[in-house]
């Protein structure tokens, strides 16, 4: 058994609420990653790099970030039993502006790019792939009509109700 197979059964429920895949589909998958670990503020995937991996997080969270004038603004988090990458760079093969970086120690399962999309070819794998996309789209268009419709106080509230406890684990500049 490598390392990464005795993380088979929390890659299985973190996806369950979307698709309950069989178990072979996620011994398929952990047999192409490996551990790696991660430092606080580690920088995952530099920007205007592209992306050569993609990352399901055991331990710790992770921050998206963008350039912005005179410093980086975080864009999205992840959190453990929760995929990330630079997936826009992932699916197209190019650089872009986006900087992947720990916010806390992390322990995750990496895969590399051309595992990703063996993986996600065979039949079962596509559709993981098409249920995690669908997935992220309706949480992206969620966060949009949040943006748009609540005070930042109140996406801050819902941030906590979601996430018990970030403040004490995400720097509030990150979180705001």
């Amino acid at each position: 058994m490598n390392d990464s197979e005795q993380y088979i059964p929390l890659l299985q429920t973190s996806f369950d609420k979307y698709y309950k895949a069989p178990r072979e589909v996620w011994e398929e998958y952990a047999r192409h990653c490996m551990v790696v670990s991660f430092k606080r503020e580690e920088i995952i995937k530099e920007q205007h790099t592209t992306e050569r991996y993609f990352y399901f997080i055991i331990e710790g969270s992770v921050g998206l970030f963008l350039w912005k004038v005179n410093n980086f603004v975080c864009l999205d988090f992840a959190f453990e039993a929760h995929f990330c990458s630079d997936y826009m760079s992932l699916l197209t093969n190019q650089p872009t502006p986006l900087q992947l970086v720990a916010l806390e120690n992390c322990k995750m399962l990496r895969m590399s790019k051309e595992s990703y999309h063996k993986v996600t070819r065979t039949p079962l794998g596509s559709i993981i792939r098409m249920v995690a996309a669908e997935a992220s789209f309706i949480d992206k268009q969620l966060q949009q009509i949040d943006l748009l419709t609540k005070t930042a106080k109140q996406r801050y509230d819902s941030l906590l109700i979601a996430f018990p406890n970030i403040q004490n684990r995400i720097s509030q500049s990150h979180i705001a």
